[in-house]
This record gives structure tokens, C-alpha cells and sequence, in this order.
């Protein structure tokens, strides 16, 4: 499944679906095999086109203004929610596509979000934020009520969180480590790499910026690491298996690399702040296929991206947005990008392949 014959192409490409006028983007650019379509973004209840404006008119008919998302990071598809951290509201909107509503999920007293970077959330409902601005992961329960912070005996500066079944990850920039916590406890287990202030020259397994990172279902930890413009990957007891990548604007490196996802296939996405794309690599760090793009693109701004902050990718609710697709694309999955810029601040994207006629 990983063995796709993608050429990487930087540009935007551009195809008028048949017959309706409509303009499609695709990655590659026609007349390359499509692999990745753009199919809608969204930011707020003044944009005409956007989902929140139609939440709004379904549930107030237009009456009452819902309040924007301002400078989102953190993304999250669970279940029919798509989960938005919001760093200017200084919380998490939850976007309902089945009930079609939008609210803000945040807490009073010991539990208020100060500036919430990423979230994850567990079978259960039970939620994990990261806030930047009190160095701390917040725990909340299924109900949304607030339960404690993961033991932070040592101070840290968390960014990424990422679950298992059994354990918690967050990527901290103080300790320039992953802390992997016991989720039935919320105590610390070990840190990836277990003594992450050894060595001073450069190290494969050394950590220098983790910003952010996700586990697949086997437990492999991908790791961005900004310091040293790489991803790593780690197996589940933390031995350091795998780097790729390197400093440059070239398709295959990375200038700001931020938000990482892996698939079910495998599949790798990192979007990157500087170059303002997002690549998508196989399990082998092998580049499959760059897209996004700054908006000064030929597209006209459709498809592009603006100061990417975080990526999710999932096959969960793809049939809400089939109706986005070209005709003869079919969806597997979407691409889930936040823009921390721009007037489309959450970018909708579906990875598929187009139809044999």
C-alpha cells in the first residue's frame, strides 16, 4: 500500500470538473494521477461558504453571530466531532458535523485553558490539553468536567499529546524529550530518549525541538523535531529507530516542521510553517508527494496553505465530505490542516485515487 508511483511536484494543480465549470485542485497536478484533492475549508460564522456560518443558520437561523475560530493549532476528527484548539479564544471548539452545532469547550477555576495547543481524546470522551501558557496537560472527563493535570513533578513545556490504549504521550520542549505516562496513574513511566540530556554532539536519537508527534497502532512514536528539522521515529519501549529529513526549502526538507500524523497504511504527514506545505512520506521516510503551498499560488488561493500549524488525517466521517469531491474521485481518507493565518483557518483535504473509466 505504500509502493504509490507519486511524483512530488511542488505547484499547485488545477482541473475544471466535466461539465459544471467547477474548479478542482488536485496533487499531483493534472495530468499526473490525482492522489490528493482540496475540498473545503472553514474559520468562522462571517465566512458565506464555511461550515461554522452553516451551523449557524441551522441552529439560529442567522440570527445569532457564532464566535470565530481566531488562531487555531491543534486538529482532531473523533467520532462526529472535529476537535479545533484554539489559541486566541483560549479553547477547544468542538464542531458536531452530525447535529451540525459548534461550541466552545473550555473549564472555570482550576481547569481554565490558557493557551490549549493540542488536545487528544480518549474512548471514553475523557480529554488531554496541552496549555503553553501554564506548562501544564490538563485532564478532563468524559463529561467535560475537569480532573487533574499529569503528574509535572518536573517542570515542562508541553506542546504534542498523543494516546494509547495505555499510556499518554506529550513531546516537551523544556526536557527536549517525549514523557510517556501510565494513563490509569497519570505517572511518569520513562522519556524518549530515556536520558535526554546526554551527549552533546549531534545524536540520532537525540531530541532538540520536539514539537509535536503521534503513535500508530503499533506503538511507533513520530516525533517533529524542529531544533534539528527531522522527524524520528521511536518503537514502544523508546529505542530510536529511524530519522529523516533535513534543513532546506526542497521537497523532502524541512525549514518549520510543526504538525505529524501517520495513517493506517503507514503513511507519514508533516506540514511545514516556512515552506507552508504538507509532504507526505512512506513508513520508510521515503517522500511520496508534497502539497498545500503558499497562497500566492496559480490556484487563487484554493488548496493553499497559511502558516500550517498541525495535521490530522482520518477515514472517519468521510461521507460528510463526498460531496466536496470530484467527480470520479473517490475518498479514503482526509487531510485535516490548521492555518494560523488567512481567512481559511481549517483546511479540508481528501487523499483517494480517481476512478478507472
Amino acid at each position: 500500500m505504500l509502493a504509490f508511483a507519486w511524483v512530488g511536484l511542488w505547484p499547485l494543480g488545477c482541473a475544471i470538473g466535466p461539465g459544471q465549470g467547477t474548479q478542482y485542485v488536485f496533487f499531483p497536478p493534472l495530468p499526473g494521477q490525482p492522489r490528493v484533492q482540496y475540498l473545503t475549508s472553514f474559520s468562522s460564522g462571517m465566512d458565506p461558504d464555511s461550515v461554522a456560518s452553516k451551523f449557524e443558520q441551522f441552529v439560529t437561523g442567522g440570527g445569532i453571530s457564532i464566535q470565530p475560530i481566531i488562531k487555531p493549532y491543534g486538529v482532531l476528527m473523533t467520532s462526529n466531532l472535529l476537535l479545533v484548539c484554539d489559541t486566541g479564544t483560549r479553547a477547544v471548539d468542538v464542531l458536531d458535523l452530525g447535529q451540525q452545532t459548534m461550541q466552545h469547550f473550555s473549564s472555570a477555576g482550576l481547569g481554565r485553558l490558557g493557551v490549549p495547543i493540542n488536545v487528544a481524546q480518549d474512548a471514553d470522551g475523557s480529554r488531554y490539553v496541552t496549555d503553553t501558557a501554564r506548562d501544564q496537560v490538563l485532564c478532563f472527563g468524559p463529561a467535560g468536567e475537569f480532573e487533574g493535570m499529569l503528574d509535572d513533578t518536573n517542570p515542562m513545556h508541553p506542546t504534542g499529546v498523543a494516546l494509547t490504549p495505555e499510556r499518554i504521550y506529550v513531546t516537551d520542549l523544556n526536557s527536549h524529550c517525549v514523557r510517556v505516562y501510565a494513563k490509569s496513574t497519570r505517572q511518569l513511566l520513562f522519556t524518549i530518549p530515556k536520558n535526554p540530556k546526554a551527549g552533546e554532539d549531534i545524536e540520532p536519537g537525540k531530541l532538540y525541538m520536539p514539537v509535536n508527534l503521534a503513535v500508530d497502532a503499533h506503538g511507533r512514536v513520530y516525533v517533529s523535531d524542529l531544533g534539528i528539522c527531522q522527524v524520528k521515529i521511536f518503537d514502544a519501549d523508546g529505542k530510536f529507530r529511524l530519522a529523516f529529513g533535513s534543513r532546506g526549502d526542497l521537497p523532502g526538507q524541512f525549514a518549520r516542521p510543526k504538525g505529524i500524523a501517520v495513517d493506517q497504511a503507514g503513511r507519514i504527514f508533516v506540514v511545514d510553517a516556512a515552506s507552508q506545505t504538507c509532504q507526505i512520506f512512506d513508513a520508510d521516510g521515503k517522500l511520496l508527494l508534497p502539497f498545500g503551498g503558499p497562497e500566492e499560488g496559480p490556484a487563487g488561493g484554493a488548496g493553499t496553505l497559511n502558516l500550517p500549524a498541525a495535521v490530522c488525517v482520518t477515514r472517519e466521517n468521510v461521507a460528510a465530505f463526498k460531496r466536496y469531491a470530484a467527480p470520479g474521485f473517490v475518498l479514503e481518507e482526509l487531510i485535516i490542516i490548521s492555518n494560523q493565518l488567512g481567512a481559511d483557518k481549517v483546511s479540508v483535504f481528501g487523499l483517494g485515487h480517481q476512478e478507472k473509466p
